[in-house]
């Protein structure tokens, strides 16, 4: 290997994993999850990135994207990020792009700490040994057996002290099931356990209002996206008129979205997707964003693509362990950590990198592409 190790090249795969029950939140439904991986190569060595998207993501990424990445120096994942944003001008940089970009960024990182013979974490610097998580599905399709299932799962197997479940359901039009399905976790998990909602924007802003107050007699503390977060004065004024922590921004896609949303005044805590926002580089930055302003973030989903650099910012909440992507990962990569006492402790065996590799006899049978 040369004394300044580059990028030989990147290779793309597609994998379509079925859910295991129907499932939906209040503003969307599905019956499967598309992972998209990228790994990136030093002559022998890999990385592995990935991003949950549409498999268009895949193409973006052989098309526009492994041309630039390839001949640059390995140890300059943030210069590799800033070129790639500039090579999807004109695709347009949110949505499938910032995925692919994702994807390739947390590939990167992963690549340099195992060519330091580094677990990601002692590369980034940790700001703690532990990522606190919260168990995250409750989708509104259960019924009131699965909830309460999934719920005591997460509480007494797992240890999390932190549950979430979806409301809203049909936009907004089942208010009362709403109200009941909370009721109803609140009596399964009990008063220690910090009970969240997700209405995934599915609620008018007069609405939300008046079911934070019912939301707040259960004990709810996070509100997650009340109402859409494409329209952040209505987010704000929710967040006023509330006790209730309004969260959202895992749809955001640049740091200019993140900036905007705490310029409004949005939310009580800022989340960023990984795999969404441009990888590790650009979460980082989110991160230091909201620590600017008084805020902490939450990574949201894809929690083993998050653990260590979520473990790496001071000012996180905590990490979403969502059922979807906790039962994906586990399905296609070996390395994947498990919860220990509520959280995940990213690095302590010492592996480099983030410490996933694909589980290519397991993933075999869902590979799309």
């Amino acid at each position: 290997m040369s004394d300044t190790p580059v990028v030989t090249g990147v290779d793309t795969a597609v994998f379509t994993v079925p859910t295991d029950s129907p499932e939906a939140d209040g503003t969307l439904s599905w019956d499967s999850t598309t992972l998209v991986l990228a790994t990136v190569r030093c002559e022998d060595a890999t990385g592995l990135g990935y991003t949950y998207a549409p498999a268009a993501t895949a193409r973006l990424i052989d098309d526009l994207l492994a041309d630039v990445v390839t001949g640059r120096p390995v140890m300059d994942v943030p210069c590799m990020n800033d070129a790639m944003q500039r090579a999807v001008r004109n695709a347009g940089l949110p949505g499938v792009a910032a995925q692919a970009i994702a994807a390739l960024d947390i590939a990167l990182w992963d690549l340099k700490a195992r060519l330091l013979g580094l677990p990601l974490i002692r590369l980034l610097g940790a700001a703690r040994d532990e990522v606190p998580l919260y168990g995250s599905g409750g989708f509104t399709t259960y019924d009131d057996g699965q909830q309460e299932r999934q719920l005591r799962g997460w509480v007494e197997e797992d240890d999390i002290p932190r549950v979430k479940i979806k409301i809203a359901q049909s936009w907004g039009r089942e208010e009362a099931r709403d109200r009941r399905r909370v009721a109803r976790a609140r009596a399964v998990i009990g008063d220690t356990t910090s009970l969240y909602v997700d209405a995934n924007g599915g609620y008018t802003t007069k609405q939300a209002v008046r079911v934070a107050e019912a939301l707040a007699d259960e004990g709810v503390t996070w509100f997650e996206e009340p109402v859409s977060s494409d329209h952040l004065p209505a987010l704000a004024a929710v967040r006023r008129r509330t006790t209730l922590d309004v969260a959202a921004g895992e749809y955001g896609y640049t740091l200019p979205y993140f900036a905007h949303m705490i310029a409004a005044e949005a939310v009580d805590c800022l989340q960023a997707d990984i795999t969404r926002c441009g990888g590790i580089t650009v979460w980082l930055r989110a991160a230091a964003l909201a620590q600017a302003n008084g805020l902490e973030i939450s990574g949201h989903c894809a929690p083993q693509a998050h653990a260590h650099a979520a473990a790496a910012v001071p000012n996180l909440r905590h990490l979403e362990w969502f059922h979807d992507h906790v039962r994906i990962e586990r399905l296609l990569f070996d390395g994947v950590l498990a919860p220990n006492g509520g959280a995940l402790v990213p690095g302590a065996d010492g592996t480099p990198g983030h410490g996933l590799a694909l589980a290519a006899e397991r993933a075999r049978r869902y590979r799309a592409g």
